[in-house]
């Protein structure tokens, strides 16, 4: 048997522990007939990360997962990879073009897009040693990233594909785009913020000169490109302007006035100026009244198209109109508002809605098998409230935009012909238009949405399109472990992905996490400086501290409050692991690692509280709620094994009796080994290396059995006995305490009882825990039971004799020096309360305070009184 050194020190062990792993293979994921498959994917992260705590929550959420499942016999794999992230690894090279003076247009397509792959080689491994640091038990030789050369095969046999039956087009659409990151942006990667605003009512003269109507809009700048005003049909105000034509202000161009059921009468005016190219109802409205598309705004959200405003930003181009319109009389109102504004979910740059060739993925095909899906319980959501959620979402689902204006991800396999405009889509890339052979053809510069590949990860990690083993015996993956956050971004498209590309789901189950906050419940950002680094964290306390206060504080769906000082908790907690398995192993004397045959009344306490525990964590662990599996985990090491089993075995260990110590020995190292098994999914580093040192079959404890629940080692009634007596300690210590009395006191102890055998076995309990001299046990009160203290509990009074637990003569003077002070502080009281001046002067409710304490000194005089008479007649 190995020995534990004195203190546990993560640095030396982690390292060492996570090589033992990797050396064994025992992360890898084996093809096994006679197995179960249990598959996880990792959300991969981006490859210009590092870890933060988020990550540090999500994969330590699927790593005990994964390490329980492994544990129970399945064929247990956990897919690693990274995401190439485009817009963000394009920002981080761009930034260093920057320090050298120079863009990615001066370097070119070709060459930049080199230098990023030369970023991705020299930083991309960096987050994947994080992980390994936290312990994770992927399958490293799986490893995979969103454009390696089997993920970008898939991407495109994806695209050509859905190309093929319609699912994906290209059209001029409105679609949100952000002017810094000049790219466009789906529906799900715009996050909406309530900003102030103002409503500018502006005069819209009508062209024949008999009045005018007006308008009122947030966004005047982009009355630049009306091309309508539009009002409901039934709106009667209205009616006769129906037909006719009024004036755009500042741009002096008649357009129509329509008529279209999209207005709402009750809102404003009832009257609703349309800019096809810049909103997205005004589009469709536009569509079904045939009205000019005019484009007043380019990507950088600089005017075009408007005259003496052309070139300017779209807010100093606000403020110029406003002016204008002022200063030309065409001015209303303007009122103070707050509204909600679409902003990049990257940088936080106000969206512009604006009409752009795009390519789409058509959803409404889509959505439906993906919605039936979830909603019939095929795939279950973990909590199900999330169901709710994710339903509305997809049957309001927009097509999909997928083309984003970056040079970093998988360019859009489409070629455009100069000679006949046709678009030639293709899974390898063309020579020539495919319908008239012309040499001249352009490949489309866009490349596709980050989220398209990530969409397509259960199934292109294990080699789709191939028809490979891994595909055939690992899909459908098991449990998707992911944040509430990306429900649409991700989890919604890999699901219909996995329907129209595999004809099966995904996966079995997702398990929803919330955000990680800090401990006053804010979101961890750089402005508010609230950001915890996970490897200093790591480097403090060591990896388990950091897992274990995650998990504990983990419910499903819900959001976790990070307490630092938690992290502090939880190491002592290794600690205190580590140390009553240094003080197991100091005293054992056994070679192996079976239980007794014959069992002590404290044995068979502790199995029965160690089936109880293995029973309700694998039913917790069954609904997901790790955090309360490791809670019960906790307790039970802290409580039930340390603070009780262990102190009740310390004079076994040491019994002249071979057998009685030996039994002890098997029941305490049967009990740690199982107890470290249960705990190893959370805490892998420090329960691997103590059963290393303990008496064990097998290489690792990670490849170990898991604890099932066996009804042969559970005794219900010898449990019930023990906590009888358990709670007569506790009462007794209680006691005690209350009277100050030392351990190296040991008065007789006297137990009335109707468990009398029950009692008679606790006795060396009762001596060893309760510090008790003899113990006597009857089923009636001791004489002189007036003079004794007592301790009551369900099953027993235990009277110990006063004069053997205190020194009467010190708590004689004790009490006399008590009854002098409280004596003086009521007279001072009766003083101040027999003064008519106090009385008429101080507020009724101070004079009832003093008036109380006045009664409680009484109190406590007559009870002083009273101990003192009692005492004196004992000496």
């Amino acid at each position: 048997m190995k020995e534990l050194s004195k203190i546990y020190e993560p640095k030396q062990v982690e390292k060492r522990i996570y090589k033992l792993w990797m050396d064994g293979g025992y992360f890898r994921g084996i093809i096994d007939p006679e197995k179960e498959p249990f598959t996880i994917v990792i959300p991969p992260p981006n490859v210009t990360g590092q870890l933060h705590l988020g990550h540090a929550f999500d994969e330590t959420l699927q790593d005990v997962i994964i390490r329980i499942k492994r544990m129970q016999g399945y064929s247990a794999l956990w897919v690693p990879g990274t995401d190439h992230a485009g817009i963000a690894t394009q920002i981080k090279v761009e930034e260093e073009l920057r320090e050298q003076g120079l863009s990615r247009y001066d370097i070119g397509r070709e060459r930049f897009v080199e230098k990023v792959w030369e970023w991705k080689h020299k930083y991309g491994s960096r987050i994947v040693e994080q992980l390994k640091t936290l312990g994770s038990s992927c399958d490293w030789e799986r490893e995979r990233f969103t454009m390696d050369e089997g993920c970008s095969r898939a991407v495109r046999e994806v695209f050509v594909s859905l190309y093929e039956k319609g699912l994906i087009y290209k059209g001029s659409r409105i679609i949100n785009w952000c002017p810094k990151c000049t790219t466009a942006l789906s529906d799900a990667e715009v996050e909406h913020e309530d900003q102030k605003g103002h409503f500018w009512h502006i005069r819209y003269p009508l062209s024949d000169g008999s009045g005018y109507i007006t308008v009122a809009t947030t966004r005047p700048e982009t009355m630049l490109g009306d091309t309508a005003v539009a009002v409901n049909p039934a709106d009667e105000r209205y009616t006769e302007l129906v037909g006719k034509t009024c004036i755009l202000p500042l741009v002096n161009k008649q357009i129509p006035i329509i008529a279209d059921e999209y207005v709402d009468m009750e809102f404003g005016t009832g009257c609703v100026k349309i800019t096809p190219c810049h909103d997205p109802n005004d589009f469709e409205v536009g569509q079904r009244h045939d009205l000019e598309q005019l484009l007043v705004l380019d990507g950088n959200a600089h005017v075009i198209n408007g005259g003496k405003y052309d070139g300017m930003d779209r807010y100093k181009a606000r403020e110029a109109i406003v002016r204008d319109l002022e200063t030309e009389g065409y001015l209303v109102k303007a009122d103070s508002c707050d509204h909600s504004v679409g902003v990049c979910y990257r940088c936080g740059t106000s969206v512009e809605p604006l009409m752009s060739p795009q390519w789409f993925v058509r959803m409404e095909p889509l959505a439906k098998d993906a919605l039936e899906v979830v909603e019939d319980g095929r795939i279950k959501f973990v909590p199900e409230r999330f169901v709710k959620i994710y339903s509305n979402w997809m049957r309001n689902a927009h097509d999909w935009c997928i083309s984003r204006q970056l040079w970093w991800g998988h360019q859009i396999p489409a070629w455009y012909c100069a000679d006949c405009n046709h678009v030639t889509v293709s899974r390898s890339d063309p020579e020539a238009c495919e319908a008239c052979g012309s040499k001249k053809i352009e490949r489309d510069p866009d490349v596709l949405d980050t989220w398209f590949s990530s969409a397509l990860w259960p199934f292109s990690t294990l080699g789709w399109p191939d028809k490979t083993e891994d595909l055939e015996y690992f899909y459908p993956t098991s449990v998707l472990v992911t944040g509430y956050d990306i429900i649409f971004f991700w989890v919604a498209r890999m699901i219909f992905s996995g329907l129209e590309h595999m004809r099966e789901i995904p996966f079995r189950t997702v398990l929803y996490h919330g955000l990680i906050r800090d401990s006053l419940g804010r979101k961890m950002s750089k402005s508010l400086g609230n950001g915890v680094d996970p490897m200093e964290v790591i480097e403090a306390y060591g990896a388990d501290a950091l897992r274990f206060n995650i998990i504990t504080g983990n419910s499903p769906g819900n959001d976790l409050r990070y307490y630092p000082e938690r992290c502090e908790a939880m190491r002592n907690f290794a600690n205190k692991i580590w140390n009553a398995s240094r003080f197991v192993l100091m005293n054992l004397t056994i070679q192996d690692n079976a239980l007794p045959e014959t069992l002590d009344l404290e044995d068979k306490w502790i199995l029965t509280k160690l089936q109880i525990l293995i029973r309700e964590v694998n039913e917790n662990l069954d609904r997901f709620e790790l955090g309360i599996a490791a809670g019960k985990i906790y307790d039970f090491i802290w409580d039930s094994f340390c603070d009780w089993y262990i102190e009740m075995t310390k004079t076994r260990l040491t019994d002249n009796d071979e057998e009685r110590k030996v039994r002890a020995q098997r029941v305490l190292c049967w009990t740690l080994t199982q107890t470290l098994k249960l705990l190893h999914p959370f805490m892998p580093f420090i329960t691997e290396e103590i059963w290393q040192a303990l008496p064990h079959e097998g290489e690792a404890l990670m490849v170990s059995q898991w604890p099932a629940f066996d009804a042969a080692l559970y005794y219900p009634d010898e449990e019930i006995e023990m906590e009888s007596i358990m709670a007569a300690i506790k009462a007794v210590r209680a006691l005690r305490t209350e009277k100050n009395v030392p351990p190296s006191k040991k008065p007789h102890m006297y137990v009335k009882t109707e468990k009398c055998d029950v009692f008679e076995r606790g006795i060396p309990f009762l001596k060893k825990l309760a510090w008790a001299g003899d113990v006597k046990i009857s089923d009636e009160s001791p004489a002189n039971a007036a003079l004794m203290a007592i301790a009551v509990t369900a099953d027993a009074s235990l009277y110990m004799p006063l004069t053997e637990l205190i020194d009467i003569e010190k708590e004689l003077a004790r009490i006399k020096k008590e009854l002098i002070a409280a004596q003086e502080n009521k007279q001072k009281l009766e003083a101040k309360l027999n003064n008519n001046d106090f009385l008429a002067k101080a507020p009724a409710s101070v004079v009832a305070a003093e008036r109380d304490k006045a009664e409680k000194l009484d109190s406590l005089i007559t009870k002083l009184n009273e101990s003192a008479h009692n005492l004196a007649s004992m000496n």
